[in-house]
């Protein structure tokens, strides 16, 4: 779930301009061509074009083929999956983790969120366990998930919803606790149906008040000061955990996703703030007044564990140390956990920078060469990032024991650095230092050396003059050939540019329209975001890739000419991607959805792909009444490499995804069902807009339960691979 954040105002080019000159170059040729052979038709309002750059690579991907029925589109508050699958819900929110933790009730009434499941879960990964409960990535029958928890519903987590400000200590201290990530074992039971174990030595919650440590550069920062660690070194919690990743040597990354708005800043900070200091907030969302998520920081008692979301400078110190004005510093990256041992350290790897991370993924290792990591920033108009370890991958560190060693051997020591997309289908990887003169020169915000680089990896990207897009969010890599797959949610802040004050259209964020639901106010912009594809034109450490766009959101009846441009029909269309995986034993691309734009023909979904290969389709050329962009498309997917897997139930997105390395079993994040319930008046069953689980028979209440975040297990009936 996105909190509209629109904080880019660096003018950087949206690669709008140069696409426009490519395209008067290209179409003077034409234009000649036609003239010589005088009789060509004019070129209509969409062309395909060829471009011998973009040739498909090998691959295998065509040895896979979807064998499953696809699911219509559900209005329906239930899970929908195909004819001859079955969904099971395997935990939920409020789930006890420990021995003597009470069963969860209905009523609101569950204290102690630190020993239970947490809130609106969102990334998931699967972590194989042997009989002797040591790591094991082939185990099929014995493992340990990892949950994100990215925000919380305070309107289900209490009694009567949550109090006005000031807020009583009591529900924050349940809503701070029901944040970040949960670790729980699973295993088969004689049935061969997971369930979890509420016993293990394993499980483990990790909240916004666990002690993790700041690695990497920024590791005794002065913008990492606070009252609670003058040495910066420390921080508490992870918050707003959204996607995640699992690393080539086993152990948990958890994207910080949109932390700023868990912070106030009251009105009269920017007095007490350095020009620079206001810029940079403001860059990051925290213009002095923003509206604050929660009011955490309001609770009467004064106590530390509350003030620390008061983000305004209120000491009289001169570097933070009586105060949290460089609290909020302390979140926005991937932190890692071992979720084998939950007495490890936690560390905030703040080599990959500091933005609003959602997932990450690696490149293939291969010995000898250094590990790529490309990860998003889910706001309007920012950007892909990827990070390169100094570090060459050596193949014994896949089964190190120490575990978090490794993740400093190639998380604390590498380079950063931000995309610009070409508009001859090739990119540039820019680099995010301050030997780039384009980072140190840049005169919105002056660097103090490299770590305020990657505090401030936003406004390093503004000055290189990285390409903005439309809300970055998951990241995969195919395992077969290596493309990197971005999905590019949606945008209403992309226009035409000039008097709508849009970003303006481009080559990797092309179209711009005005969508129509029946039951809502028209929408404009990328109303239903799509997946641009990546490919490194050598090593993960070339600083050029080539890329298209695998796939377009929309609607299958929608304008074919500007919106529909992947064909996609009724077992197809899908709107705003933000999940995306390579399942590592169906060798599928899942797609999953966040959606609020077709949610009048269906709730949230997931969808099963085959993947294609980086230049199987073509270029195309748009008309924007008068306004005219080059882009590349995939090819359109046929019936057989792209079908409608699942449907959620009411007001709710589909989030994390995992699977067995078999291919087996699936796990999918259902996250926030029944978010549109009313906030204002009682809290009645009768006005909730979902009772899902309750109402599938999970857990108390039936059919009039309070709706709850859980993770969902599916499985063939017959026992086979899912998918096939």
């Amino acid at each position: 779930m996105h909190q509209p954040e629109d904080s880019n105002d660096s003018g950087n080019p949206t690669i709008g301009s140069v696409v426009q000159a490519r395209l008067r170059r290209r179409q003077f040729l034409k234009a000649s061509v036609g003239a010589a052979a005088a009789g060509l038709a004019p070129l209509p309002l969409v062309a395909c074009v060829g471009d011998g750059a973009h040739a498909p690579r090998p691959g295998r991907a065509g040895r896979l083929a979807l064998g499953f029925e696809a699911v219509s589109k559900s209005i329906a508050d239930a899970l929908v999956v195909p004819p001859g699958y079955t969904a099971r819900v395997l935990i939920a929110v409020g789930d006890p983790l420990f021995d003597g933790v009470p069963a969860y009730r209905d009523d609101g009434d569950n204290p102690d969120y630190a020993l239970r499941c947490g809130d609106w879960h969102d990334g998931l990964e699967y972590f194989g366990l042997s009989a002797d409960g040591s790591p094991d990535s082939s185990a099929t029958d014995r493992a340990l998930l990892a949950i994100n928890h990215e925000w919380v519903s305070p309107l289900f987590l209490h009694s009567a919803g949550p109090s006005a400000p000031p807020r009583p200590a009591s529900e924050v201290d349940i809503e701070t606790a029901a944040m970040g990530v949960t670790v729980v074992e699973i295993t088969k039971d004689p049935n061969g149906r997971f369930r979890y174990l509420s016993q293990s030595p394993f499980n483990r919650r990790v909240t916004a008040l666990t002690e993790i440590e700041i690695a990497g550069p920024l590791r005794g920062h002065p913008k990492l000061i606070t009252r609670h660690s003058p040495s910066g070194t420390r921080t508490r919690g992870t918050v707003n955990n959204c996607g995640t990743c699992r690393t080539p040597w086993g152990t948990l990354l958890t994207g910080e996703e949109n932390w700023a708005a868990f912070f106030a800043r009251d009105a009269a900070d920017a007095a007490r703030r350095s020009e620079a200091e206001n810029y940079a907030l403001a860059r990051y969302g925290r213009p002095p007044g923003a509206p604050q998520a929660y009011q955490w920081n309001t609770v009467p008692d004064g106590s530390d564990r509350y003030r620390r979301w008061n983000a305004s400078v209120t000491g009289a110190s001169v570097d933070g140390r009586d105060d949290y004005r460089h609290e909020l510093h302390g979140q926005g990256y991937m932190t890692e956990i071992d979720p084998y041992d939950r007495t490890s350290v936690i560390q905030k790897r703040t080599a990959l920078g500091r933005f609003a991370h959602e997932a990450a993924a690696f490149s293939r290792p291969r010995a000898g060469e250094p590990l790529a990591v490309y990860m998003g920033d889910d706001a309007r108009g920012e950007y892909i990032y990827k990070y390169v370890s100094d570090s060459p991958w050596d193949p014994a560190d896949a089964a190190a024991g120490n575990r978090m060693a490794v993740g400093a051997k190639y998380l604390d020591a590498g380079r950063l650095y931000a995309a610009r997309f070409h508009e001859d289908g090739t990119g540039e990887w820019l680099l995010l230092e301050r030997a780039n003169p384009a980072v140190a020169g840049y005169d919105r915000y002056p660097f103090a050396d490299d770590g305020d680089v990657l505090l401030h990896a936003r406004i390093a990207a503004d000055g290189v003059g990285a390409t903005r897009m439309d809300r970055p969010e998951w990241s995969t890599v195919n395992p077969a050939n290596g493309d990197v797959y971005i999905t590019l949610t949606n945008n209403s802040s992309r226009g035409l540019g000039g008097e709508d004050g849009g970003f303006g259209v481009d080559a990797a964020n092309p179209r711009t329209y005005e969508h129509r639901r029946q039951d809502a106010a028209p929408q404009s912009g990328n109303v239903n975001g799509h997946i641009v594809r990546l490919a490194e034109e050598d090593r993960p450490d070339s600083t050029r890739f080539r890329w298209d766009i695998y796939l377009f959101g929309a609607q299958s009846d929608a304008d074919a000419s500007l919106i529909n441009l992947s064909g996609l029909t009724g077992e197809q269309d899908f709107s705003s991607p933000d999940g995306i995986r390579f399942g590592p034993g169906t060798e599928l691309c899942w797609i999953l959805t966040d959606d609020n734009a077709m949610t009048d023909r269906s709730n949230a979904m997931m969808l099963a792909a085959v993947p294609g290969e980086l230049g199987d389709g073509r270029f195309l050329e748009l008309d924007h009444g008068g306004t005219t962009v080059v882009t590349r498309i995939g090819a359109r997917p046929q019936a057989t490499q792209l079908k409608r897997f699942m449907v959620g139930p009411v007001d709710q997105e589909l989030t994390g995804f995992a699977e067995t390395p078999d291919g087996c079993a699936l796990f999918v994040n259902v996250q926030h069902p029944g978010f549109g319930t009313p906030r204002d008046g009682a809290l009645r069953p009768e006005r909730y807009t979902s009772h899902w689980p309750g109402n599938m028979g999970y857990g108390p209440g039936g059919r009039l339960a309070r709706p709850r975040s859980a993770t969902v297990m599916i499985t063939k009936d017959d026992g086979g691979r899912i998918g096939s």
